[in-house]
C-alpha cells in the first residue's frame, strides 16, 4: 500500500475520539476534526493522483 494510504487510514483513526467529543458540543474538538478532514481530503487526492499515475503507466492490472 502506498505511505498516501496508510497517512489516511492514521488520520481517521486519530480524529475518532474528536467526532465523538464534537457531536456532543465540543467546540475545540469540532475544530480538530475540521484540521483532521482537510488532512484526509489532501490524502485522498494524493492517492487520487498515484492511481492516475498507475493507470496511465500500464501498471496495476
Amino acid at each position: 500500500m502506498t505511505q498516501n494510504y496508510q497517512n489516511l487510514i492514521q488520520t481517521i483513526e486519530s480524529v475518532r475520539d474528536d467526532v465523538e467529543k464534537a457531536a456532543s458540543g465540543n467546540k475545540a474538538a469540532c475544530a480538530r476534526v475540521r484540521k483532521a478532514m482537510q488532512e484526509v481530503k489532501n490524502h485522498a487526492q494524493e492517492i487520487r493522483k498515484e492511481m492516475l499515475e498507475l493507470r496511465d503507466s500500464g501498471g496495476g492490472d
